[in-house]
């Protein structure tokens, strides 16, 4: 009875140890099974993550090349402005010349039919005299249209293309050149606009060498601005508040500074860590395109090597120094 028992409960045992392997059999192969299809998952879920992957980094470039496209006609935009503040300075830098040589020689003409005159009556005295003021306007016709000539060659040289090359520049010639044509570029815009220019050239400084059409872009861009700034003041204070733009030039022996300060609305304390970022503009929209300050930075600072420092109280002034190394 005991032996049957045994083999009884060894067919039970081997019974259950065959369901047991049977079981872990199918476990493992449903595990398999699992396994499979996860990775068959996982690959499809990397194969669609590395489609959008793929697809974002297209959008990506687009997108990158549209902001270059974008950034490359802002910049521009700023060129054109800077070209039309200059442009209006030049007609009315030409202009005063182009007057005198107009009135002197409608003078001229006036005595010519003096002299034809004078001469039927035989009246050498007169002659003398009206051939002496003839040659003397003459004089100022010559004198006067020099001069034009001398501001366009003047202009040419300044807003050329050019390669960027560094070339002998006289600082102070620049400074004043770029502060009238900036000063009358306003008030070709606004009759009623006037202000007191201060300026004080170090009668030292000679030449140094530098990119005058990158520097004269850079003056241009903070005489304008100081301009701008003490025009707002005199809008909000009224015709009791003198307008003062000061321009004043050192030279030491390894640095060049160029100071513009004026009176005008001061920047904001919150707005000075942000000036020089490109498109941050403190003035309304459409008045401005946020790059000037920042070209301007950049061509000081990469261009030059230099520094572009600014000192403000905001409703009192505003200063930015240039310092440029010689």
């Amino acid at each position: 009875m005991a032996a049957s028992r045994s083999k009884d409960e060894i067919g039970e045992l081997s019974i259950a140890f065959n369901n047991m392997v049977s079981d872990i059999k199918k476990l493992s192969e449903l595990t398999l099974a699992q396994e499979k299809e996860k990775q068959a998952m996982l690959a499809s879920q990397n194969e669609d993550l590395e489609k959008q992957v793929e697809e974002r980094t297209v959008e990506l470039r687009q997108s990158l090349e549209e902001l270059k496209t974008t950034q490359t006609q802002l910049i521009q935009s700023e060129k054109m402005a800077s070209l039309g503040e200059l442009t209006a300075g030049i007609a009315h830098e030409i202009q005063n010349p182009l007057n005198f040589v107009n009135n002197f020689s409608d003078l001229n003409a006036e005595l010519l039919d003096e002299l034809k005159q004078e001469l039927e009556a035989g009246n050498k005295e007169e002659v003398f005299k009206i051939l002496q003021d003839l040659k003397e306007n003459e004089q100022k016709i010559t004198h006067h249209g020099k001069r034009a000539d001398a501001i366009v060659k003047g202009m040419l040289q300044h807003s050329r293309s050019g390669n960027g090359q560094k070339e002998p520049t006289d600082i102070n010639a620049l400074c004043d050149e770029y502060l009238r044509l900036a000063y009358h570029g306003l008030r070709a815009k606004d009759k009623s606009f006037n202000a007191k220019l201060d300026t004080h050239y170090d009668a030292t400084m000679g030449k140094i060498n530098a990119v005058p059409q990158d520097l004269g872009r850079v003056l241009l861009n903070l005489f304008t601005n100081a301009f701008y700034s003490v025009m707002q003041k005199r809008k909000q204070l009224g015709e009791g508040f003198e307008s003062v733009v000061s321009v004043n030039t050192t030279r030491s022996a390894d640095r060049v500074e160029i100071k513009v300060r004026d009176n005008g609305t001061g920047i904001p304390q919150k707005a000075l860590d942000k000036i020089y970022q490109p498109f941050f503009t403190t003035k309304p929209t459409g008045e401005g395109t946020g790059l000037g300050l920042s070209m301007s930075y950049d061509i000081i600072t990469k261009g030059h090597g230099g520094e572009l420092k600014v000192e403000t109280r905001e409703g009192e002034f505003a200063a930015f120094t240039i310092i440029l190394p010689i």
